[in-house]
């Protein structure tokens, strides 16, 4: 049986490699451990808003607020939706997917983090993918943006190798310094779907996507 009150604790995303679930407390806590450990080298910060900068326990303490923050402010036309990555058993990353009046502009925004330990092993083009699946195959978006900072290689790897184009950029203040954001979009119709990913419990949901 599901939660009766909030089916996005039931939400899960599957691939042949990982699982991505809506943060609960469990999961935000296993997760600020992960934060705790590090998720890129400290010279460099690829957010615009440095919130990795905190020291512990502030740091972990920010990261569960943030979280329970995006739940408590979730509504039909503008909703952000943390997941956690769940890779042999084990958090080991973040996949945002957010959006504002999707039933109308069906566009979507992803974001993500991955913990230190677990980056270069194709993980971040995986759970991007599978986000990408919820928004088109599950709630039909026309249209998903995201961006990096032009030495976030990493990042603009992985966008590009699931076919987004660049979209203009802008200059943004990062650690008091400017530095060049590079936005990209994925259309649609570029979108590379693939039959290994499932979608499981969404039904229940799509009225909390704002689709009816």
């Amino acid at each position: 049986m599901g939660h009766p009150h909030w089916p996005l604790f039931d939400l899960q995303i599957r691939t042949p490699r990982l699982e991505l679930r809506p943060i609960d407390d469990e999961l935000a806590v296993e997760l600020a451990g992960v934060v705790s450990s590090g998720i890129h080298d400290p010279d460099t910060m690829p957010f615009t808003v440095p919130w990795t900068d905190l020291e512990p326990p502030r740091l972990q303490r920010n990261a569960l607020q943030y979280w329970w923050h995006l739940r408590a402010e979730w509504k039909p036309d503008k909703w952000s939706l943390p997941m956690a990555v769940v890779s042999e058993g084990r958090a080991v990353g973040v996949q945002d997917l957010l959006a504002e009046r999707f039933p109308t502009l069906r566009t979507v925004n992803t974001g993500s983090w991955l913990g230190r330990a677990h980056q270069g092993q194709g993980i971040g083009k995986e759970m991007r993918a599978a986000v990408l699946h919820l928004a088109f195959d599950g709630l039909g978006a026309l249209m998903a943006y995201s961006g990096a900072y032009e030495d976030n290689a990493a990042s603009l790897g992985v966008s590009r190798a699931l076919g987004y184009e660049e979209n203009g950029d802008v200059i943004a203040v990062r650690r008091d310094e400017s530095a060049r954001l590079i936005n990209l979009k994925l259309p649609r119709e570029r979108w590379q779907r693939r039959g290994d990913i499932t979608i499981e419990n969404l039904e229940p949901c799509l009225g909390m996507f704002g689709i009816a």
